[in-house]
C-alpha cells in the first residue's frame, strides 16, 4: 500500500477526468492524498451549458467547483500554486521546481501523480508535469518516489508502448461521477453523454468512452 500520494495538475477537473478513480480508490483505502493544483482554469473556454459563467466569474467558479470535487474524491489537502492558466509555459522552469521540490520533501509521497510531458495535448500539462519530473529527479534514487504519468496524446502509445499501468476503476466509477459533476461549469457538455450510456458501451466510439471503466499511465522512468 501507498503511503502517501500527490497529485500534481494544473487545472481543476485533471485531478478528475484523468485519475479521479485511482484517487478514489486510494483515499477508500485509506491512503491519504494532497493535490497540488497549478492554476484556477481561468481561461477556459467552457462556462457551462447552458451559460452561468464569465470570464471574471468563472476563476471563483471554478475554485469552488474544485474544492467540492476534492470532497468528493476524498483528498486531504488542496495546495494551490496561484499560477496564471495558459501561461505556465513561461513560468522560470527552476524557480517553479525549487516549490515543488519544496512541497515533495514536506508531503513525502511515495507516489506522485502527474502529466507526462510533451504528451499531455495541453501547453500547461506538459509544463507542470515537466517540473514535477525535473523536481522528483532531484531526490535521491532511494528517497524517490514513484511517478504514474497520465498521457493522453493521440501518438502517445506509438512512442511511450503500452501503458504500464491500467486501473480498473469501475467499483469507484459513482464517486468519480460525483466529481466530475462538481466540476460543472466543465462537465456539463459531457454530462449527457454519460446519462445515456455512451461511456459504458464497448463499442462505442465516443472519446471518453472508459472514463468511468479504466485509467491508464505509464511509470516515469528516470536515466
Amino acid at each position: 500500500m501507498e503511503e502517501h500520494v500527490l497529485v500534481v495538475f494544473p487545472h481543476p477537473d485533471d485531478e478528475t477526468f484523468g485519475c479521479g478513480g485511482t484517487i478514489a480508490q486510494f483515499t477508500k483505502s485509506g491512503v491519504p492524498v494532497t493535490y497540488i493544483c497549478g492554476t484556477l482554469g481561468q481561461m477556459g473556454r467552457n462556462m457551462g451549458k447552458p451559460l452561468f459563467a464569465n470570464r471574471e466569474s468563472l476563476p471563483i467558479i471554478r475554485e469552488v467547483e474544485l474544492e467540492v470535487a476534492c470532497q468528493a474524491l476524498g483528498i486531504q489537502r488542496l495546495i494551490q500554486l496561484g499560477l496564471r492558466d495558459k501561461t505556465i509555459e513561461f513560468e522560470n522552469p527552476e524557480l517553479l521546481t525549487d516549490r515543488l521540490e519544496q512541497i515533495i520533501l514536506e508531503v513525502k509521497p511515495s507516489l506522485v501523480l502527474t502529466h507526462y510531458p510533451g504528451y499531455a495535448v495541453h501547453p500547461d500539462h506538459n509544463a507542470l508535469g515537466d517540473v514535477t519530473i525535473r523536481a522528483v529527479s532531484r531526490l535521491s534514487p532511494q528517497e524517490r518516489p514513484t511517478v504514474y504519468a497520465h498521457a493522453f496524446a493521440r501518438d502517445c502509445q506509438d512512442q511511450l508502448g503500452k501503458p504500464d499501468i491500467i486501473n480498473d476503476i469501475r467499483d469507484v466509477a459513482e464517486i468519480k461521477l460525483a466529481a466530475i459533476r462538481a466540476h460543472r461549469s466543465q462537465s456539463q457538455v459531457i454530462l449527457p453523454r454519460l446519462s445515456n450510456g455512451q461511456f459504458k458501451n464497448p463499442s462505442s466510439k465516443n472519446s471518453y468512452n472508459h472514463m468511468l471503466t479504466r485509467e491508464s499511465f505509464w511509470i516515469y522512468r528516470f536515466s
